[in-house]
Formats: structure tokens, sequence, C-alpha cells
């Protein structure tokens, strides 16, 4: 994506700011402080994910315990490795922290990754350590991610910093999905679950307490990463003065790309745990909420509907009306899909006479021809494609529900190759499948296809109501409307 100039930054401000988070996704030389022999320990894990990941560059263990780190040899200090290195990952006692940053310094290391915990979120003591280590990056003009965070996983780069050994969290694989989390342990969970369904990540960032870069950053960072179609993120708050900006930026970032967000520390409890968590100010929710929506970010309640519509936002076109066509084979089903549809705010048209009597011409006089159209348990996948066929071009309608109950014996797997030549009609498509394991089967054979398949109407319906929401926000921050 070009850059641009926009909100008075120009090319040449946006560009700096771009170039200085780029090496914490693509580094070429990595020290990890604080590296173990020891099998399990942080370190270990650390060290073991750059050596026998994905990563193609050079890492170095740093750690004065040790001469040889899983046949590596180990390095007392930065300050005695062989090359200029690009990242640092810090895993070590948070007192020890401000010293090793500051050799980070004296080496020309621009670009610090620090997991340790122990700083702000622990007290005014801890407070002060991370002021110190603040003090010392913005003097050396250093970029820090963290502490107290799990770092940075790239899917593509090979850039793993999550400290849990891949035997307990799956790592997930290449897609279109970037995601932000103040919770290192919320982000490991939603890379388990991704890895589980089959969702691919672009990258991950844990950023913690966040003393240096912020998700406004990072929003900003994706918007021109090219291997991120969605962004979604996770926050327990903003401290004060960070409001402004994080909205600023959100509004520039979906005029092109969707921004997802999981608000955590909504009510009073959860703000009093925010702030022990990470040392985060949750603030007031109502006032989160209505300007997240001001900016154009669309809020979810939970990981589950953020998965549900980050399926449908990488995969489908998005929805150009409100006109909602609901096609099942089973009655009971499509008054469901109706309902969920009136709670969201389509209109469920009536098709018009001459494209009821097109559908009557090929089906049996029982088959409903209104919207919803009922082709009942007798349906089979010929009479899904026909229908298809006739009502997605005809411009009554901007978008597709299609219920599919694969109990019903008349119905043959063929109504995936169907399904698969509906996407032709360049409109959103997403299915609602309940059942067992012959359900579970076909609907991956659709969403490997990019067709995304729900087990409830209400969540295939929210995720619709999605890609209609965010064809409006696009149009109304002035990056169209497909």
């Amino acid at each position: 994506m070009p850059l641009v100039r926009r909100s008075g930054l120009s090319v040449t401000v946006r560009r700096t700011r771009i170039k200085a988070l780029q090496k914490f996704f693509t580094p070429k030389t990595v020290a990890i402080i604080g590296a173990s022999a020891t099998p399990g320990n942080v370190g270990n894990i650390l060290f073991r994910n750059f050596i026998s990941g994905k990563f193609k560059g050079r890492a170095y263990p740093v750690n004065p315990k040790y001469k040889e780190i899983l046949g590596r040899k180990c390095y007392k200090s930065v300050k005695e490795l062989p090359e200029k290195i690009d990242l640092a990952v810090i895993a070590i006692p948070a007192p020890a922290v401000p010293k090793v940053v500051r050799e980070c310094a004296e080496v020309g290391i621009k670009n610090i990754v620090i997991l340790s915990g122990g700083f702000k979120e622990t007290g005014p003591e801890g407070a002060k350590l991370e002021e110190e280590v603040v003090r010392i990056a913005r003097e050396n003009n250093i970029k820090i991610i963290g502490p107290n965070c799990v770092g940075i996983y790239d899917s593509r780069s090979g850039v793993d910093t999550l400290f849990l050994p891949t035997t307990r969290l799956r790592r997930a694989k290449p897609g279109g999905l970037a995601f932000l989390s103040q919770s290192g342990a919320f982000l490991a969970s939603i890379m388990d679950l991704a890895a589980a369904i089959d969702i691919g990540f672009s990258k991950a960032v844990s950023y913690g307490n966040k003393c240096d870069v912020d998700e406004a950053d990072l929003i900003e960072y994706l918007l021109y990463d090219e291997d991120t179609q969605v962004i979604a993120a996770y926050i327990e708050g903003l401290d004060p003065g960070e409001g402004k900006k994080f909205m600023e930026v959100i509004s520039r970032v979906v005029a092109h790309k969707p921004v997802i967000i999981v608000k955590g520390g909504k009510s009073r409890m959860g703000g009093k745990a925010a702030a022990s968590h990470t040392g985060s100010l949750a603030g007031s929710y109502r006032i989160f909420k209505a300007a997240l929506k001001q900016a154009g970010a669309i809020e979810v309640k939970g990981f589950q509907e953020m998965f549900d519509v980050v399926k449908a936002l990488a995969n489908q076109p998005l929805m150009r009306g409100n006109r909602l066509f609901i096609l099942t084979n089973g009655g009971g089903l499509g008054v469901m899909m109706a309902d969920a549809a009136d709670e969201n705010g389509f209109e469920v048209p009536e098709l018009s006479e001459d494209l009821q009597r097109k559908l009557r011409e090929r089906f049996p006089p029982y088959f409903i021809t209104h919207n919803p159209v009922d082709v009942t348990a007798n349906g089979t996948a010929e009479h899904y494609g026909y229908a298809l066929d006739v009502v997605l071009p005809s411009g009554e309608v901007d978008g597709v529900v299609v219920g599919i109950l694969f109990q019903t014996p008349a119905l043959g797997i063929e109504v995936v190759d169907n399904l698969i030549m509906a996407k032709r009609f360049g409109k959103p498509i997403v299915v609602v499948s309940i059942g067992g394991e012959l359900s579970r089967q076909i609907s991956k054979m659709l969403e490997v296809e990019g067709i995304p398949v729900y087990e409830s109407p209400e969540r295939a319906i929210r995720a619709l109501a999605t890609l209609r929401d965010y064809a409006r926000i696009k149009e109304k921050f002035g990056g169209g409307s497909s």
C-alpha cells in the first residue's frame, strides 16, 4: 500500500515511524539476553525458537553464566557480539534490565523486546524501574515493546519470542490476521485456538505495559504491512493522553483495513483487575465504546465473535447494501436466521414475482419460494445451486446466508461445488451448518475455499453484519465501499 499524506504527517515522517518498527518483525540478527541451557527455562525456549524454527537470520545467546547454549557460543554481554544486532530480546530479572538496556544503547541496538515482568504492574518500585528504562531508551532513540509481555510472533519471518513451548502452544499458520494484545496469556490462548481452527496469522504482538510502543503505533504499522488484511486487538485500557492518538490512528487505518477491538476491563471489577495486570487504566467503558464507534473500529464481545467476523472479513467481499437472501433446507432454521437478521438490522425482502416464477419452474410445488427460500428436507445440491444462480445476480439482494442441514438424505456433498460457483457473483456468502462429524467435514471443505461456516444463525448473521458495517465505515472514512 503506498504511503500517503494524512492528518498533517508527511510521507517522510510516516516512513520514518514505520521503519523504526520494521526490525521488530524482520530482523537479520537477534540477541537473546537471558538465554539459558536449562531445558524448559524461558531463556532456553526463546533461544530454541530462533535456532530451530523458521527464523532465517542469526541468533546469539547472551548470558554470563554459560560458554555454550544448544551448541552455540554464548556471550557474556551484547558488547561481545560479533556483529550489529537488529533486535534484542530481554528475559532477565527486572532490576537488571536498565543496565542491559544501557549496554544495548552503547552498541547501537535500536529495537528491544522486554519480556520481563516486575515493572509498573507491581507498584511504585516497579514503576521507577520502568521509568528508568524509558529514559535510557528515549535518550538513545531506542524503540521498546513491553515490558511484562510475551512479545512478537511473525509467521513469515520466523521471529518468535513467545516463551511457551510449541508442545503446549501451537503456532498459527501464515494468514491475514494481525492480533495485538496487552495480555500475553490471552494472545497465547487465541493463537492456540487459531491453530486448532485453521485461522492464519500474519503477526501477533503482546505489548504488556507498553512503556514505549503502544497499540496505536502497532496499528499504524500494520496499515502498511502487506501480509495483514484484518487487524484485531485485545485492549484493557488506555493511559491518560493516549486516547486521542489511538482514535486518530484507527480513523486513518479503517479506510483501508478493518480494525476489530475486544475490550477488557469493562466493569468496575474488570477495570481493577486490568490495573494490577498491566498497569493500565481501564477508564469509562461507555466513553471508550462511543469513541471506538466514532473512529470506525468494530467492537466485538469476545474472542469467539472476533474469529467469526475475521473469517468473513478475510475471505468474503463486503456487503454493499442491507438486503439479505436466506436459503435453507430447514424451515425452523430459516425462521431463526430471519430473527437474527432482524436483530442485526437487515432487510429480508420479498422476492419479486419474476424471481419466484423462475424458482417454481424447477422446484416442486411444496418448496417455499418467498424469502426465506426453503427447499425442505427434499432439497438437493442442484436445488441450492439453481436458487443461488437465479437470486444472487438479480439485483434484488446484497448477500446470502445459506442454511445447510446435512442430516437430510437428499442433500449431497456436491452442494460445496454449487456454493463455490456462487462466489462468481461477487456477493458475500456465509453458511450455517449444525451437526456432527459429516457437517464438520463439509464445513472444512467450504472454509478451505473461503466460505465461512458457523454453527448457529446468530453467529453467521453477526459476521455478515460486519461485512455490511465495514463497507459503510470504509465509505465514511474515504476508502470506498468495496
